[in-house]
Formats: structure tokens, C-alpha cells, sequence
């Protein structure tokens, strides 16, 4: 049965946050000093999860994505995913993560099922690592990638946030990494949201300028990719190597969204650039049956928007990236 928005537009995707915590501080999603994290008690538990990856199966969802904050500092990701693996009608799972504890959750991970993994890389040099991350150690992410390419993931994607005058200059280096390495590289515009999105206007750098950099150095051919995300891609030619730009600012991919996000205290937010959302909470903590929940959902769907508002001025929203679910 297709779940359909009111634009007609088949929603067959969920990102589900599995914390709003993570165990990096960069500055532009969660500056050192962030507080007010979702309560243990607010967040939704396993048990309850499943029920709602169930209801949004039952309406041809298909595609799940684990995610946050950082979803591995949660205890029990791995068996988390084996749970939702089984849910006749998922056929897609796959994770964002930083990959900082990959390393030695890789292979459950893979076991459970999930087959694709997104990983949030800025920059390949170390000092520039941990200043935008505050301190992170880059060795141990790289580390992270290479027993993720061991156990069997494919594709591994990288994601870099192009910000103007801090890692701008690295955009053809990070695409010859991911060259050597087998990679699929997305380049992604800066977003106003959040307390670490408010100067983002001074970062940003629309991406027309990067596929010009990297046409400097490369032949870049028109290709696609899988998982049904909003980036529009390219292959260099003459490797396998694919490059996506996903461009929310310059050129918006509003007319083929698919998804929605669930937030780790469980609210569903219908669009990551709006404030459009439902509570699932409360109705699943009060007993709500399968049917009922079933039916919230397709209701709350209605409040899907058209567009989001990253263009219009003064429309930055507060949540963070982490709160929403990546």
C-alpha cells in the first residue's frame, strides 16, 4: 500500500534518530557547551521503535536509516537493527554515523543487515579534524572506514560539508581519498539550522562553485547512484568513483523527497527544513493500537509540506541537525 504526501509524492523512507547525543562537538551541528539533550525517559524505547518502523512498514515504507547525533553511542544499535531487519517490507537498512567508534561495531552491524553506511568526514588533514570537530581523532574514523570496506559494506559514503575558508580548499584532495579508497563522495551545502547553523550564511559556498573545482582537475560524466536520497551525482570518468551534490540552498530537491524523520523522543518531523511535526510519544505510552497508529501516521503526513524554508530569510530553524534525525 503506497503512502502517498499530498503532494503525491511517495514517502517510502524513515530516518530514525536513535539519540540526539553524540561523541564529537563540531561547531556548526553541536558546539561545545550544547545542552538540553532529550531525558532517558523521553526517548522512545526498542520495543518501541519497532512498532512504529511496523506501522510505516505496513504502508510500504521501506528504507530505514539509523541514525542521530552519533546513533553507536546508544548501547544496543546492533541488535536494535536485527529487530527492525526483520520487519517484512524493510529491505533497505543502512546508518549515518561518524564513524569514530566503527571500528569495533562494524561487523555487527553488517550482521544485522545494515548494507550502506554514511559517514560524516569534513576533512582529511588531523589538526583540521579536530578543530572542527573539537577534538576529534581522525585515525580512529579512518580506521572505522577501513573495517567497514572489510566486512562487506557497499557503498560507504561520505559526506562533507562545504563551508567557505575552512575546508573549502580540500575538495579535490577529499575526492582523490575517496578515489583510492572506493568511496562514494557527496558534497553537501551549509544549512541554517540550529545554534551552530546561525552564521552559516558566512560559511556558505553553493556547490556549482565545487563541481567547478573539481571539473578543473577531473572529467565528470552524469551518473546515479542508490538510496533514494537528494543528491544529483556524477562519475569520474574512467574509475567507478561517483560524486553527489546535495545542494538544499541553491538548488532544492524538494519535489522528490521520500521521508520523513523520527526524532529520538519520538516526534515525527515532516520535513528537515520546517516545523511541521507530530508526537508519537504520549499515543504510544497510552496504549494506542496498531490500527490507531497506522492511522496517525497517514494523518500527520498531511502536514507535509511543499518546500522547506532554508531560502527565506529569518526562517533558520532552531532545532539542531542532532535533534532531528540527521
Amino acid at each position: 500500500m503506497a503512502f502517498i504526501d499530498p503532494y503525491g509524492r511517495t514517502i517510502d523512507y524513515v530516518r530514525l534518530s536513535l539519540t540526539d547525543r553524540c561523541n564529537l562537538r563540531c561547531f556548526y551541528c553541536l558546539p561545545n557547551g550544547t545542552r538540553g539533550f532529550a531525558p532517558s525517559d523521553t526517548r522512545l524505547t526498542f520495543d518501541e521503535i519497532e512498532r512504529v518502523i511496523r506501522a510505516f512498514a505496513v504502508m510500504g515504507v521501506h528504507r530505514v536509516r539509523l541514525t542521530g547525533g552519533e546513533p553507536l553511542v546508544r548501547t544496543g544499535v546492533s541488535r536494535l537493527a536485527a529487530r527492525l531487519h526483520q520487519i517484512p517490507g524493510i529491505d533497505d537498512m543502512s546508518m549515518s554515523t561518524n564513524a569514530l567508534l566503527l571500528e569495533p561495531h562494524a561487523e555487527a552491524l553488517f550482521a544485522a543487515g545494515v548494507g550502506r553506511l554514511n559517514v560524516s568526514l569534513d576533512s582529511i588533514e588531523s589538526e583540521r579534524f579536530a578543530r572542527i570537530t573539537n577534538g576529534g581523532n581522525l585515525d580512529h574514523v579512518l580506521k572505522g572506514l577501513v573495517r567497514a570496506r572489510q566486512v562487506g559494506f557497499d557503498p560507504i559514503k561520505i559526506n562533507m560539508l562545504v563551508m567557505k575558508g575552512i575546508n573549502d580548499d580540500e575538495v579535490v584532495p577529499m575526492a582523490r581519498f575517496c578515489m583510492d579508497h572506493g568511496f562514494t563522495l557527496r558534497f553537501i551545502e551549509t544549512m541554517p539550522m540550529g545554534a551552530g547553523g546561525k552564521d552559516a550564511v558566512s560559511r556558505y559556498l553553493p556547490l556549482d562553485v565545487v563541481e567547478e573545482a573539481l571539473k578543473a582537475e577531473f572529467n565528470l560524466i552524469d551518473d546515479i547512484s542508490s538510496g533514494g536520497g537528494p543528491a544529483r551525482y556524477k562519475r569520474i570518468a574512467g574509475s567507478e568513483t561517483r560524486i553527489g551534490f546535495i545542494t538544499p540552498l541553491s538548488r532544492h530537491f524538494c519535489a522528490s523527497c521520500n521521508r520523513v524523520r523520527l526524532g529520538v523522543d519520538g516526534t515525527l518531523h515532516l520535513c528537515l527544513g520546517n516545523s511541521h511535526s507530530v508526537g508519537l510519544r504520549e499515543p504510544l505510552r497510552q496504549g494506542i493500537e496498531d490500527a490507531e497508529l497506522v492511522a496517525l501516521i497517514r494523518k500527520a503526513i498531511a502536514l507535509k509540506p511543499w518546500q522547506h524554508n532554508f531560502n527565506q530569510p529569518k526562517t533558520g530553524i532552531d532545532r539542531s541537525m542532532a535533534a532531528t534525525g540527521g
